[in-house]
């Protein structure tokens, strides 16, 4: 549901920032540039930097080394609440004495606008998110959904520069975590609000992101849409964390421009080059493979590998087959097959080949 964005401006400019709590580097030299209107989510593992580098964007945390500019303007020195920013917190923090009206209008009290253009604004807001008819209920009277409504009216209704989301969706059931994902995508579109998101969920990142920054131990892996990152990971870090994947050794059976040719059990497959640094023909690589990547063999085709199925796991439109396999450091491949009349087909213990249902794959030198 990702949008392509069309302004190239850059709308906020981190350059060169450094972090250190102690003896603990939290960010590393780190710049990202964000473009007017487009929704850029910060990705990784905890731990890695994502919410450290957030706070720098919001003013509660300053840099150690390098400078932050939102519009053109160096901020580094600007505090939080001079910097025109919207943040919607993982837990809301709303006010839980004041109504949804008083907690939207709050922050254009603090600003001293006239009592007119407060209701004004706190109504055109509500309404925005789909919230007309609950201006007067106290957050313990709406439900999880609608907190999240007030916070995020919260946070737009000072018209901010840039928008500030710190896992607002962690709190919500699934199905009403997708439809919000949903709804706050629309109202950062409708309203070309240039947006920062973290997140640790990956489905998060590629279905609401129209870039998304990867990131590990206080840098920046990989900046790129949902697309780039998911089929064209920069590093085995990326690789390995972004979606499901298959880690299995190969060895190089040829070298030429730009690819190389790995073989693996019985079949063969190329490889960008790009990834392989300076490897010679018989080198050991390990080839990272989706399981939609992989399929069950017909009879004669040329196996990848050869297990037992140790589980099935029906997810209604795809079935998972989870395969014991003696011959990688994992011990076992996820094969993802299509549709639901696959689920059931192999008992726990079947003997199975595997085979590759892609021609390219990608390969990285095997960890040391």
């Amino acid at each position: 549901m990702s949008s392509r964005v069309a302004d190239t401006r850059i709308a906020v400019n981190l350059a060169g920032v450094t972090k250190t709590f102690g003896a603990v580097a939290a960010l590393k030299r780190t710049s990202l540039a964000i473009r007017q209107g487009e929704l850029m989510t910060l990705l990784g593992p905890s731990g890695c930097g994502k919410t450290t580098l957030l706070n720098i964007f919001a003013g509660f945390l300053s840099a150690d080394e390098g400078h932050l500019e939102i519009a053109g303007d160096r901020v580094d020195a600007v505090p939080s609440f001079q910097r025109e920013i919207g943040m919607m917190f993982q837990n809301y923090a709303l006010f839980p004495h004041m109504t949804a009206e008083g907690n939207v209008a709050y922050g254009l009290k603090m600003r001293k606008l006239p009592k007119a253009e407060i209701s004004r604004r706190v109504e055109e807001v509500l309404s925005l998110v789909k919230l007309t008819g609950f201006e007067c209920r106290k957050p313990s009277e709406l439900s999880g959904g609608q907190q999240q409504r007030v916070a995020l009216a919260r946070a737009l209704v000072i018209r901010p520069k840039v928008l500030l989301l710190d896992e607002p969706f962690s709190a919500l059931d699934k199905n009403l975590r997708a439809s919000m994902q949903i709804e706050v995508k629309d109202i950062q579109r409708t309203l070309g609000l240039t947006t920062i998101f973290v997140t640790h969920d990956q489905s998060e990142a590629l279905s609401l992101s129209d870039r998304l920054a990867v990131m590990s131990e206080g840098q920046i892996r990989q900046v790129g849409t949902p697309q780039e990152i998911y089929n064209n990971p920069a590093d085995r870090f990326v690789a390995s964390f972004i979606g499901d994947v298959n880690v299995i050794p190969a060895r190089v059976e040829s070298l030429s421009d730009g690819h190389a040719v790995v073989k693996v059990g019985q079949a063969r497959v190329r490889v960008p080059r790009q990834h392989l640094g300076q490897v010679a023909s018989e080198t050991r690589v390990d080839l990272f493979v989706r399981p939609e990547q992989l399929r069950l063999a017909a009879d004669r085709e040329a196996r990848v590998l050869q297990g037992t199925v140790r589980a099935q796991i029906f997810q209604g439109g795809h079935t998972d087959v989870l395969v014991d396999v003696r011959d990688i450091e994992q011990g076992c491949v996820l094969v993802r097959l299509p549709g639901p009349a696959q689920s059931g087909r192999w008992g726990v213990g079947s003997p199975i080949d595997i085979v590759f249902a892609i021609e390219t794959a990608l390969a990285f030198p095997q960890a040391s």
